[in-house]
């Protein structure tokens, strides 16, 4: 996995069906727990159906180093002891890298969970070629929408070329981030990641 990137972490869990309230308790105060750790950006739980004892939980870190902190401390391993009889399985997955702009967007406060993910496989990344030219459509009309705005500026083209490139970064990363690469996702979502019958 590449460090400095959001790492999504996906569980499955089978509990106790006796226990439900019990489970309840113990999941949450294992959320806020972990909200309270530095990089911590998010997470949500569902169960499959209200007598299932199928639990989904999602939670993101902002990169590994956070997350690793997290699922090695002392307060998780307390907490995941306090849990002893409730779990009778459970599965995770990681997700992280590029491949995180193409994950389907949460809706609301919890995590939308498709029937892929509830069998317990999240659906694969689209193919790299796809990624690459979802990135392309949305990188090329906002790079050359700042390009004609920034031209007029006077200096602009005395500057050394990184010290433009490095501006141009700095000022076209965030606005792809957080706008325009979900933009394009969405708008794409039927291409990138077909449904299958």
């Amino acid at each position: 996995m590449t460090a400095n990137q959001p790492v999504t972490v996906s569980i499955r869990r089978e509990v106790d069906p006796e226990r439900i309230p019990e489970v309840t308790v113990w999941v949450q105060a294992g959320i806020n727990r972990a909200n309270r750790f530095p990089g911590f950006l998010g997470s949500g739980w569902v169960r499959e159906a209200a007598d299932s004892d199928v639990w989904h939980v999602l939670y993101r870190f902002s990169d590994e180093q956070t997350l690793d902190a997290w699922e090695h401390s002392g307060e998780r391993m307390a907490w995941l002891a306090t849990g002893e009889g409730l779990i009778r399985s459970e599965r995770s997955r990681r997700r992280t890298g590029i491949e995180g702009w193409f994950d389907e967007p949460p809706t609301g406060s919890v995590p939308v969970i498709d029937a892929a993910e509830a069998s317990g496989d999240l659906p694969p990344a689209p193919p790299r070629w796809k990624q690459a030219v979802t990135i392309w459509l949305g990188f090329f009309p906002v790079n050359l929408l700042f390009t004609y705005l920034i031209a007029p500026v006077p200096g602009w083209g005395d500057l050394p070329v990184w010290l433009r490139v490095l501006a141009t970064t700095l000022v076209l990363t965030p606005i792809m981030t957080y706008w325009v690469l979900p933009f394009v996702t969405r708008s794409l979502r039927a291409w990138l990641a077909p449904r299958t019958a």
